[in-house]
């Protein structure tokens, strides 16, 4: 196992980011930048045992700056959207920016995707990891409180990439940290032949500005159930509001077992390459996105041009709009309290 560092380029501030390359002892090569916490590619075997990167992104900083739709890149401080912009916490009201028409999406204009961390690797046995750390300071973005955060990306032997959340804070404030990498496990192409499991029996639909309503509704006979193992593109088109709200799937879907801490929710295959990825989480939520606003055409690494649906996320996360809707789980975060969420992705290949 290797964890090798190299230059990235430099920020439009001036600041100079690295690229960091974390090797296991099976094939599987993950690279990730401190801009943004960035997952920028992820290299893993097919069936044949030829190797392929998996996750869609961009080739240069100057283009993760420039145009990135949240590829690869950790969202906070708050991931997904609240509405209105707004929230109100102790009784004081707090006004974000509204970045996604009349709504606050992933931190702002300037989230944690945009903020250059600082790096430390790692080296044990049978791993290697690359710790990630900041401190946002009070009033960032409009949230309350000096944020100390540190992210840690773990590349394991046992062909998982493991992501652990932690922060901490001096006032009472509002939390919920995500990845967003953009995955298709046949390396290029649509993801509609993907085949998706979600052990979920319920979800959160939204209104057409993407909110939830606050019903937590069962899937019975809905177009979301994934709990049987169904390609992506199946249903995708059928004519529902929720997915005409969306234009495909960009939903919060509320996983099954949360008082177990970290379990396993999702599985995910494509037939072609043979490539399966599974997804265990302590979070209770997760939200499944099929890049319907990507681009018509955006010019992405290795010459390949992303469209609509070219890639798929699953950002384990609490649900959007909690700090406005009491009934979902909280994610107040207060002083004296640890923030601790971790995500495993580990990959594998079917017969």
């Amino acid at each position: 196992m290797d964890i090798i560092k190299q230059p990235f380029g430099v920020t439009t501030d001036q600041l100079p980011v690295d690229l960091y390359t974390l090797t296991n002892d099976h094939g599987i090569t993950v690279q990730i930048t401190n801009y943004g916490g960035t997952i920028v590619a992820l290299h893993t075997p097919d069936r044949q045992g030829n190797s392929g990167d998996i996750v869609l992104g961009l080739e240069t900083l100057a283009d993760y700056q420039a145009r990135s739709p949240f590829f690869g890149c950790v969202a906070g401080r708050y991931a997904n959207r609240i509405a209105h912009a707004s929230f109100a916490l102790d009784d004081t009201t707090y006004p974000l920016v509204a970045n996604n028409g009349p709504n606050h999406l992933h931190g702002g204009r300037h989230g944690f995707d945009k903020i250059v961390w600082q790096a430390e690797t790692v080296r044990a046995d049978g791993e290697v990891a690359l710790h990630l750390h900041y401190v946002s300071p009070d009033g960032e973005e409009g949230y309350p409180g000096k944020l100390d955060v540190t992210i840690t990306y773990t590349l394991t032997n046992q062909h998982a990439l493991r992501i652990d959340y932690r922060a901490t804070t001096d006032k009472p404030t509002i939390l919920n940290l995500t990845n967003h990498t953009y995955f298709n496990l046949a390396g290029h192409g649509k993801i509609l032949d993907h085949v998706l499991m979600i052990d979920a029996d319920r979800f959160t639909p939204v209104d057409s500005t993407l909110i939830p309503t606050g019903e937590l509704p069962t899937l019975d006979g809905s177009p979301l159930d994934f709990r049987t193992p169904t390609a992506i593109g199946a249903r995708i088109d059928q004519p529902d509001d929720q997915l005409r709200h969306a234009g495909g799937y960009d939903h919060n879907w509320v996983l099954n077992r949360p008082e177990q801490g970290l379990r396993h929710v999702i599985t995910v295959t494509e037939p072609t390459s043979g490539r399966c990825l599974d997804v265990a989480t302590s979070q209770p939520g997760v939200q499944f996105y099929t890049g319907n606003m990507l681009p018509d055409a955006l010019l992405g690494k290795y010459g390949q041009t992303y469209t609509k649906r070219s890639g798929f996320c699953l950002e384990t996360q609490h649900f959007p709009d909690s700090p406005n809707q009491s009934q979902f789980p909280s994610t107040v975060l207060r002083p004296g309290e640890h923030y601790h969420e971790t995500t495993v992705f580990t990959f594998s290949t079917a017969a």
